[in-house]
């Protein structure tokens, strides 16, 4: 039987890279959780990234490792498509919530699967505003700090 989904947003995925608050416990999750997250997560992630590379937390030959483990990691994803619906959802969210707008992205991707799938998953997430918009929304959240 596959190990059953859960959401992850890209606070977490950082933390299977980079080793911050968090890492060990996102580790655990990435191996007890088949991955889902929005097409928005690889730019993101390398977004992030590129900033901590630029800020010198980050050495070139540790990039390059980490850009070659995520390329193998990636056939692992599940990445959900930014459809007019998931657009449509996030601008709602985006008004009932302070989300700003890649979060609210991910929370609507997130009850986009949960509503095409029937199926209720966590959503991870290491960000403070996306945790306490997800739950005010009835979404399972697992926080991970």
């Amino acid at each position: 039987m596959p190990a059953p989904w859960a959401y992850f947003d890209t606070s977490v995925l950082v933390k299977r890279y980079v080793r911050e608050q968090g890492s060990a416990r996102a580790q655990t999750l990435l191996r007890r959780y088949r991955f889902l997250s929005s097409a928005i997560a690889p730019a993101e992630m390398m977004s992030a990234l590129c900033r901590r590379r630029a800020a010198g937390e980050l050495a070139e030959r540790d990039f390059d490792v980490i850009l070659s483990r995520m390329q193998k990691d990636r056939a692992y994803w599940e990445l959900v498509e930014v459809s007019p619906l998931v657009l449509s959802q996030t601008e709602e969210l985006i008004q009932r919530t302070p989300l700003r707008t890649l979060d609210a992205i991910h929370v609507a991707s997130a009850m986009a699967f949960q509503a095409a799938s029937g199926i209720q998953i966590p959503f991870m997430t290491g960000d403070i505003r996306q945790r306490d918009a997800a739950q005010r929304l009835a979404i399972n959240v697992v926080w991970v700090r």
